[in-house]
């Protein structure tokens, strides 16, 4: 028996199973030196229009939890995010401040992807001092099977539960097509 074809799938089930944890130490420090805002590539992608918004239940670390099913009544923007991913922690404080300034017409639901939940998320939290974020946590990872599996994603649903549009990457929540679109929506 070839030792080749084993070795080649032991290979590449290392390198593939290294994507989803983000960047060394190294490689995210070297990022921050070069400028923050390279970090915010992503655009908004309409091909998912129409689609449902799953109804996942996702956990906060005292255990209360929300299922995204029941939350309609106003727009929601649901955020999946992790703390091992650098572009997903550059745009976490563009995302708290959208929070605060539309916290009376939006949604905005931050759904971490760390899969050691609270014992990760609560101190990030603390560290950076998020006023309008809740700690949410999706520790099954349901909304990535739902949504997509790359992070971080975005998606803004009407009041009904339907998806209007959804950014892949980081994105700058403070530019004026952000702010268009999000207040676009909630017109509607």
């Amino acid at each position: 028996m070839s030792r080749f074809p084993f070795t080649f799938v032991l290979v590449a089930a290392l390198l593939l199973g290294g994507c989803d944890r983000g960047k060394p130490p190294e490689a995210q420090q070297q990022q921050e030196l070069e400028g923050k805002k390279e970090l915010l590539t992503g655009v908004i992608d309409r091909s998912h229009q129409g689609d449902l918004m799953p109804a996942v239940n996702l956990v906060d670390p005292d255990g209360r939890v929300l299922n995204l099913g029941a939350i309609q009544g106003r727009p929601a923007l649901v955020n999946l995010w992790a703390t091992w991913c650098a572009p997903c922690v550059e745009e976490m404080p563009l995302l708290d401040d959208l929070a605060g300034e539309y916290a009376e017409t939006l949604h905005v639901i931050a759904a971490s992807q760390d899969l050691r939940g609270a014992e990760t998320v609560v101190p990030f939290f603390a560290e950076h001092k998020f006023a309008n974020l809740h700690p949410w946590l999706d520790q099954e990872a349901e909304l990535s099977f739902a949504l997509g599996d790359t992070l971080p994603i975005t998606i803004l649903y009407d009041a009904s539960g339907q998806e209007i549009w959804r950014v892949i990457g980081a994105y700058d929540w403070t530019g004026a097509e952000a702010r268009a679109a999000i207040d676009a929506a909630i017109a509607e």
